[in-house]
């Protein structure tokens, strides 16, 4: 029967057995492929996560440069539209532009250089880069008169009408020099009716690429032809040359090139920016996804190990269930074996034991007998027995001492013997010592005899160092002597370099503009008249010799022309104009006058009932401070004063408190808890006058002691009628007072739970 049910039972296991087999592998090849996923997850949220950095850097220096490009570009916008950079009188003539239509603007608006030419072509134009140009010599005109009117300064007009095409290059030969790159005029791009204006400015100046084939075309020519280089040198006919470090802060040719590249750029750099962003935002949303795909995993992951750590729990249980009934084969096998031995030893044994019955029986008589006297002497031994047992007991007891205190004894002698051995150690030691010290004590008084004899050997050194010296000092000071006067000529001889080199600087800038104001006179010359120095001495008049009385003359005659005075014909418009603006704002004062007495008078109003609301108010709560004060207190008085000959809605308040046994005094000289306790008692002296549906109050009442503390919450407890209160506390008297208490604990790190108890309830049941 056993092995039957063995074998269903052993059936039964192994098809469990298997099936949970199954179960774990299949789950174990899930928790594999999901680690895989999830390790290649990861990597490809970090590969994320270094380009998202990588855009980021990029994204911020992109922004940089935007920005920097797109505020580069705004001032630059900014610069043309106020045509900075210009004089007042163009500025004054270009905001009339919308006004009239014949200006049709500055030439260095009007054409296009390429950026090669630039400095060449502005160093050409010089002032003329400002000239304004219009349609026709009225429209000229009108715009003079304008300026002259409203004495905004002076500007040059190039009316296209009287620009036609006078100036040409004759020297056609110089353009097949060396260097040379093309007229002016040639080498700028505008609209095809500016062609008279740009002959007549660039259509007689010749570009070279550098100075040295400037200068030898202009040997050639025999300075005939005003040459410009492309790094800015001028060569005016004449011979006179200007040149050295172009600065030009205004730039006004290349600011409208400037700014179509910087649009382009601003463009490009926008749209590097948007698909950065989009990329950005598109990695993230990718990298988020990802983020929620490993968290999924992450959670089927948690479970198929808890499933894989259940089958691994049932496969072990079932293997132990086949081992214990493979154990339990074994053993009914040797039962079985032992069974098969005793029913042989049993058959085999049956007729021996037959033939000993008959004999047994028969001494069976005579055994009686025998036990019979046995029994009796066996019930003496046994009386005997139990006596030398108890004396035995006994002896076992005294043994057990003694071995006891044998084993103390043995203690002590081991412990004795030791602390002999280390003090005999330690005596040695110090003997040891002792000597050691006895032969250093030798050694350091031989060290101090040398010691000494070194320092007296060295106090005499320092007396004969001390007199080297001293003589040595005095050798300095008889040196000084002589060379002071040597210093205070050098310091004499530096201070006139000094001054010397002052003047030289002063003479060297002073060169300089007078270059300068040289070079301007010359270009004016030439812009004004087109004519050059040299040329123009040969109009020089002789008879015009004082130069003082020639500035006179020349001051006489503007005086003249200034004192004829602008005729303005829209004075009558312009009064009516004004008047009318000075009746509107005029009604417009009277009206702002009317509001704001309406409005002061409104203002004293609101104080009058300001100050007598406030006055009843602080009434009421001088009355609840008192009652509220000596409740908690359990006496006392509380006042509350205003501040005299003050405006009561500025005036301080005094709080003065009297607990109970002490005199009256100022709250400020209380004791902290004192401080404290009075506070409160103002605070519910304002919330007993209005009480409020819910009151929040964060350890008000830490600095009390275990008494007032009591007070505090038998006082709260009355308040609760019309007020929930929620207190943040330490204190032990107000949570006894409290209905519910709300704790936070952490029984895990980084784990924190919420802990309520309900001592309503609690006293309650």
């Amino acid at each position: 029967k056993r092995i039957l049910t063995l074998k269903s039972e052993e059936a039964a296991q192994k098809a469990d057995e298997q099936k949970a087999r199954q179960e774990y592998n299949a789950v174990t090849d899930l928790i594999n492929g999901m680690n895989t996923e999830c390790g290649r997850l990861d990597e490809e949220v970090h590969t994320l996560q270094e380009t998202l950095k990588n855009q980021n850097e990029q994204m911020e220096i992109g922004q940089k440069t935007f920005h920097r490009e797109e505020s580069r570009l705004e001032s630059l916008r900014n610069m043309a539209e106020r045509y900075d950079g210009f004089g007042n009188a163009i500025r004054r003539v270009m905001e009339q532009k919308d006004k009239n239509p014949g200006i049709h603007g500055v030439v260095a608006d009007l054409i296009e250089v390429g950026k090669k030419y630039e400095i060449a072509i502005e160093t050409a134009l010089g002032g003329s880069i400002q000239n304004i140009v219009t349609d026709t010599d009225e429209t000229a005109k009108r715009m003079i008169e304008f300026l002259k009117q409203n004495r905004f300064g002076r500007a040059t007009f190039l009316p296209m009408s009287s620009m036609k095409n006078r100036n040409e290059f004759n020297q056609k030969d110089a353009l097949k020099e060396k260097g040379a790159l093309g007229i002016a005029s040639d080498l700028v791009k505008a609209d095809p009716m500016y062609s008279g204006v740009l002959s007549y400015l660039l259509g007689r100046i010749l570009v070279v690429d550098n100075i040295n084939n400037a200068i030898a075309i202009g040997r050639k020519y025999h300075h005939t032809i005003r040459i410009v280089t492309l790094e800015g040198e001028l060569l005016n006919p004449g011979g006179s040359m200007t040149g050295g470090a172009f600065k030009n802060s205004s730039n006004l040719l290349g600011r409208k090139r400037e700014i179509e590249e910087l649009t382009d750029s601003v463009a490009i750099l926008k749209k590097d920016m948007e698909d950065m962003q989009k990329s950005i935002a598109d990695n993230r949303s990718r990298r988020n996804v990802l983020r929620d795909t490993i968290a999924d995993l992450q959670e089927k992951l948690r479970t198929a190990y808890v499933s894989q750590n259940t089958a691994k729990m049932n496969l072990d249980l079932l293997e132990a269930r086949a081992e214990e009934i493979r154990e339990q084969y074994d053993r009914i096998r040797r039962d079985q074996e032992d069974i098969r031995k005793k029913v042989s030893e049993i058959q085999s044994s049956n007729d021996r034991i037959d033939q000993e019955l008959e004999a047994s029986k028969k001494d069976e008589e005579e055994l009686n007998t025998y036990i019979d006297t046995r029994t009796r002497e066996l019930e003496e031994y046994r009386q005997e027995e139990t006596a030398l047992q108890k004396e035995m007991e006994s002896l076992r007891i005294d043994l057990a001492s003694l071995e006891q205190k044998e084993g103390f004894q043995k203690e002590n002698l081991a412990r004795i013997e030791g602390d002999i051995t280390n003090l005999t150690t330690e005596q040695e030691n110090l003997e040891q010592s002792q000597s050691d010290l006895l032969s250093e004590n030798e050694n350091r008084k031989t060290q101090i005899g040398s010691l000494k004899n070194a320092i007296h050997e060295y106090d005499l050194q320092e007396e004969e160092a001390e007199q080297t010296l001293t003589q040595l000092q005095k050798d300095k000071e008889d040196r000084n002597k002589s060379h002071r006067a040597f210093f205070e000529k050098r310091d004499e001889l530096s201070s006139q370099i000094t001054l010397l080199d002052r003047e030289c600087y002063r003479l060297r800038s002073q060169k300089e503009k007078l270059e300068e104001a040289l070079e301007t006179q010359i270009n004016y010359i030439w812009e004004e008249y087109e004519m050059t120095p040299n040329s123009a001495l040969s109009y020089r008049n002789e008879e015009y010799t004082d130069r003082a009385k020639m500035k006179k003359q020349v001051s006489s005659l503007k005086e003249e022309i200034r004192a004829l005075g602008p005729v303005n014909v829209n004075a009558i418009e312009d009064y009516k104009e004004i008047k009318e603006r000075h009746t509107l704002m005029s009604t417009q004062y009277e009206d702002i006058q009317k509001a704001r007495e309406t409005l002061n008078e409104i203002i004293r109003d609101l104080d009058d009932g300001m100050r007598r609301q406030f006055a009843e108010r602080f009434q009421d709560i001088q009355r609840e401070f008192d009652k509220a004060f000596k409740e908690l207190f359990g006496g006392g008085k509380g006042t509350l004063e205003l501040q005299e000959e003050e405006d009561i809605l500025e005036a301080g308040i005094l709080i003065i408190s009297q607990p109970p046994g002490k005199k009256l005094q100022n709250m400020m000289q209380l004791s902290g808890g004192e401080k404290a306790l009075t506070a409160i008692a103002l605070l519910f002296a304002i919330q007993n006058l209005k009480p409020s549906p819910f009151c929040l109050l964060d350890e008000i009442e830490a600095a009390l002691d275990d008494s007032n503390v009591g007070r505090f919450a038998s006082y709260l407890q009355k308040l609760t009628k019309n007020t929930q209160f929620i207190i943040i506390t330490h204190r032990r008297g107000t949570m006894v007072a409290a209905d519910r208490l709300y704790g936070i604990t952490m029984q895990e790190k980084g784990v924190s739970t919420l802990v309520s108890v309900d001592l309503v309830e609690n006293q309650l049941s």
